[in-house]
């Protein structure tokens, strides 16, 4: 049976696990809902975004994510009929360091770097990582983003290089590695198929449908779940007796 103990290095994605993505996007949609005046259901909003970001990853996969988030705002205000100018497109795509930590994501990070190397594989660019980094109040040992490599999850690139660096930069093995991600579209399934461990901090527990995650067709089995990252490091100072 596998165990909490068992891995040296935990791989986190950032935005929906440790930062709560969906109440930034939802703060930084509010100019465009205004100027169009629309009274929007927060959950249908969230899953456009999540809609036209995954088809924009796709697209243009070496695109900034700054600049990325811009051309998915003007596809949202296209989509539902709103005149916004650049200056709100470019605004929104700018917006990542304004998105707020889960409450319990510094403190559980703090305790977790007492027993492994913690790394972060994240969607998005290194200077809106830096910032959110910074509501986060730990020192990562790695930090690896889609602008580094040219693409964004789930393509299976983003994992080889995280493997690769682990491996070169670490020397740490595929299996010292249990991956940490709230979604199973963009982390679970490609890292399932990287033959990683995984852990899935459901942070949507309880509530339909995936809001600005995408919802995978097969939805892959994992090795630990848990409602937060506060619930996981409780989890291990059960297992280690702390």
């Amino acid at each position: 049976m596998t165990k909490l103990t068992d891995f040296k290095a935990l791989t986190f994605d950032c935005y929906g696990t440790l930062i709560d993505w969906e109440t930034g996007l939802w703060n930084a949609l509010q100019p465009l809902l205004s100027e169009g005046g629309l009274t929007m259901d927060r959950e249908e909003a969230l899953e456009l975004f999540g809609r036209l970001e995954m088809e924009q990853e796709v697209e243009t996969p070496s695109l900034r994510y700054s600049s990325l988030l811009e051309v998915v705002h003007a596809r949202m205000a296209k989509f539902w009929g709103v005149r916004a100018s650049s200056e709100m497109h470019e605004r929104f795509g700018l917006s990542v360091p304004d998105w707020p930590p889960f409450p319990d994501s510094a403190d559980a990070l703090t305790y977790l770097k007492k027993h492994y190397k913690i790394i972060i594989l994240s969607n998005v660019d290194r200077t809106s990582f830096a910032a959110s980094n910074r509501k986060l109040g730990v020192n990562f040992d790695a930090v690896y983003t889609a602008e580094d490599i040219g693409s964004y999850k789930p393509d299976p690139r983003n994992f080889t290089y995280l493997l690769d660096h682990l491996r070169d930069d670490f020397a740490i093995a595929p299996s010292d590695v249990l991956h940490v991600a709230q979604s199973l579209h963009h982390d679970h399934v490609p890292a399932a198929k990287a033959g990683l461990a995984r852990a899935w901090i459901d942070r949507r527990s309880g509530r339909p449908g995936g809001g600005a995650t995408p919802v995978p067709s097969n939805i892959p089995t994992v090795d630990f779940v848990f409602k937060s990252l506060g619930e996981f490091a409780d989890a291990h100072r059960s297992a280690v007796g702390a």
